[in-house]
């Protein structure tokens, strides 16, 4: 990958020590057992091809907020069962990330087995960055290759800290992803346009001002949008039937004035689902902007508004989405997100749209919607996905820089 350190990069790994550092941090039950196990399973590529390359895998990861050692809840010990079933491998498991323990294990290794040693946050020194520590963490290995893209917008020790002190590269996923972003974003196929969902306009603020400068259409739902539609004078949205930020109206119109200073197209919602209550199957009806009830709960938009974006959606070469168009949780309020995801991944497959979408929800809406995997490109990371959109660098990605 172009301007990137890939694992191609780092010649013959055969009989070389490889820590590879992943986002093992998956969702898990009370009884400690993994409820999704996406992201272990993208990692997975990158530890075969390392494996192929002759080199012994030793996997590092976070897992949930510790609170120091011994917080038996958060041990990588309960994903180590999951890593082995998706590797078909034998995972040794060793209880420290750092130390005689660790070098002796490595020692020890088989060259058909993986180590994965223990939740680096344990230790306090991996959230403040310390070179000191991730010398010791580095210590047993030759080379250091990142699989966690997701982590990339931390500055954390086993991030930036360790690349620097071994010859490093980005993984399979890690590649895959900053592939990814760039084509939806910095480089893409024109006409672009940007979904963004959402409750509040305040969680959003850098990701709106950053694509309003970058897109070419930019579709505002969720109940962000009913903060614009009050701008636009949409009286009928109050902060009793909407999530509208009174507080928020001046930012908006400082969006909106920025968007069209630099030719962004703003899509707003021409038609509103409302309800009587927040509630699945509540009794609801679609009502045009001058007609919204003051007193029910706005939870989606109608059809006149899935048409516009869809067809907009059809003049466009390039779509980034983030967040849900409604109450996708709620059925029957996942409707307009159902059709839009739909109408956007039946493009993709039809090779005329290049679709990149990322955030807790938009990849549970996805889900819901049954295209999750129709996208040309879903990603797994959160906040690092997020910051990618607002502009920001990311430290973990920057480090991987040739």
């Amino acid at each position: 990958m172009q301007g990137y350190k890939t694992i191609e990069d780092l010649g013959n790994l055969n009989g070389k020590v490889v820590m590879l550092r992943a986002d093992l941090n998956v969702p898990m039950d009370e009884n400690f057992h993994v409820t999704n196990t996406a992201r272990i399973d993208r990692t997975v590529p990158t530890i075969k091809l390392l494996m192929e390359k002759g080199a012994k895998v030793v996997v590092i990861s976070h897992f949930g907020r510790p609170e120091g050692k011994g917080d038996v809840k958060n041990s990588l010990s309960h994903v180590a069962p999951e890593l082995e079933k998706a590797l078909g491998k034998h995972v040794v498991f060793v209880d420290d990330c750092i130390g005689e323990k660790v070098a002796d294990a490595v020692k020890a290794m088989k060259a058909d087995e993986v180590l994965l040693l223990e939740n680096l946050r344990y230790y306090n020194e991996e959230k403040k960055g310390d070179e000191a520590w991730a010398a010791e963490l580095v210590k047993p290995a030759d080379v250091y290759v990142s699989d966690a893209f997701s982590t990339a917008h931390r500055a954390h020790a086993s991030i930036v800290a360790a690349a620097k002190l071994r010859p490093s590269a980005m993984g399979l996923l890690m590649a895959e992803e900053v592939n990814a972003l760039t084509t939806g974003l910095n480089d893409p196929k024109r006409p672009l346009m940007a979904i963004v969902g959402g409750s509040k306009v305040s969680t959003k603020l850098d990701l709106l001002n950053n694509l309003v400068k970058k897109v070419d259409k930019l579709v505002i739902a969720g109940g962000m949008a009913h903060t614009f539609l009050k701008v636009q004078g949409v009286d009928a949205i109050n902060e009793k039937n909407s999530l509208v930020q009174m507080d928020m109206l001046d930012t908006a119109k400082e969006i909106l004035a920025t968007a069209k200073a630099n030719n962004c197209e703003i899509i707003l919602p021409s038609d509103i689902v409302s309800a009587k209550e927040f509630a699945a199957n509540a009794e609801h009806a679609t009502y045009d902007l001058d007609k919204i009830p003051a007193d029910g709960t706005l939870l989606d938009v109608g059809e006149k508004s899935i048409e516009n974006i869809n067809k907009k959606l059809d003049e466009c070469k390039t779509l980034v989405w983030n967040g849900p168009l409604g109450a996708f949780e709620l059925k029957p309020f996942d409707n307009a997100t159902n059709k839009v995801a739909q109408h956007a991944a039946a493009l993709t497959e039809a090779g005329k749209l290049t679709s990149v979408a990322g955030g807790g929800d938009t990849v549970s809406a996805l889900a819901n919607a049954g295209v999750d995997t129709k996208f040309t490109y879903v990603s797994t990371a959160g906040g690092a996905f997020l910051e990618w959109m607002e502009g920001k660098e990311l430290p973990g990605v920057v480090i991987m820089k040739k």
